[in-house]
């Protein structure tokens, strides 16, 4: 196992993500982490509710390859054409 110079520093909103995983987009169910932000693999629309709101947005025209520095709760099959996104966390 690699040595990590980080490991006892402490997490932040703000610090480089330590875990990533596939978003599968769900009009009903809510994301398995809260990421930090969104890596987008191929670019489109993203329908997404943010952490603390209490409506839906929609992102139009992501580019390919685009870090979203947003904390999305739920990322919408509807309205969403965007596809191989990565949440990091």
């Amino acid at each position: 196992m690699p040595f990590d110079t980080f490991e006892t520093a402490i997490d932040s909103p703000i610090a480089p993500a330590r875990n990533a995983f596939a978003i599968t987009p769900s009009d009903t169910a809510a994301l398995p982490a809260l990421p930090k932000a969104i890596y987008v693999g191929n670019g489109g629309n993203i329908a997404l509710r943010s952490v603390d709101g209490t409506q839906d947005v929609v992102l139009y025209n992501v580019a390919n390859g685009s870090i979203l520095d947003v904390r999305a709760k739920y990322i919408r099959v509807t309205g969403t054409t965007a596809f191989n996104l990565i949440g990091l966390a």
